[in-house]
């Protein structure tokens, strides 16, 4: 019952397990492809407004992924991340544009003008 009201308050506690897993993850990582990567989670926290859980690990997750198996097979990161890091990070970010807050508000704003304009 105490887990159930502590998540309610803070969040599920499986994501902050799956976060801090795979931040260790990527701290594991040869240094160029952890400073890189650390960079990127920055900008990521900070531009994403990522407000849902999941969607935040799931994201992170798959950066992980990327940024391992780049380092695996030796991929030079000007390679992986190319000429504009803002681009290649913003690219990114749109495939977890589902979990921004502004989504939530684009649609609001849709259903607010739709209700007003059908009435």
């Amino acid at each position: 019952m105490a887990a159930k009201w502590i998540e309610t308050v803070t969040g599920s506690l499986e994501q902050k397990k799956q976060y801090k897993a795979n931040k260790a993850r990527m701290q594991a990582l040869p240094a160029p492809y952890r400073t890189a990567v650390d960079a990127i989670e920055r900008y990521l926290t900070y531009f994403g407004a990522i407000n849902k859980g999941d969607v935040l690990v799931t994201m992170f997750q798959d950066l992980g992924d990327l940024f391992e198996q780049a380092a695996a097979d030796g991929t030079p990161i000007r390679d992986l991340v190319g000429a504009d890091p803002v681009e290649f990070v913003e690219a990114f970010l749109a495939n977890y544009a589902e979990g921004q807050w502004i989504s939530k508000e684009r649609q609001r704003l849709i259903d607010t003008i739709d209700g007003i304009t059908e009435a």
